[in-house]
């Protein structure tokens, strides 16, 4: 079987993406999904509650929405530990890998115009994101 949602598996059936990017896309839209895929590249393997405590915004249920939806895509695997009580881990998988270099170039490029428009705009710039760790200081 594939590792694919059902929605996106319809869609590549049925010719409804008119372009590959379109399925790029699909593998990381979603509000939450392109910094957990991130942290998850980055940073190494993740609980949920380390998740949660990076987005303090991000409800459980969209949490476990989006990380579903990223292991049936096969972009991220959950390991659950045989330990009392049990521990779950989220890693990125080799395909999800595949997609950090495109993450990252989204987060240059995002920084980049960021700064464009607060100059545009005349307000003192500040850092795009309310990421913990950038891609240029990697190690933290």
């Amino acid at each position: 079987m594939l590792d694919l949602r059902k929605e996106t598996m319809e869609k590549i059936r049925n010719g409804d993406f008119t372009c590959s990017k379109e399925l790029t896309l699909s593998m990381f839209s979603g509000k939450w999904k392109v910094v957990i895929l991130w942290h998850l590249g980055v940073e190494g393997p993740h609980r949920f509650s380390e998740l949660q405590r990076l987005f303090p915004k991000i409800t459980h249920k969209m949490l476990t929405s989006q990380l579903k939806e990223l292991i049936e895509d096969g972009i991220v695997h959950r390991e659950v530990y045989p330990e009392v009580p049990p521990r779950v881990e989220y890693s990125m998988t080799e395909l999800g890998m595949t997609l950090l270099p495109i993450i990252e170039l989204m987060y240059e490029w995002g920084e980049k115009r960021m700064e464009q428009l607060k100059l545009e705009l005349g307000e003192q710039t500040t850092p795009a994101c309310e990421c913990p760790v950038s891609p240029q200081n990697k190690e933290g």
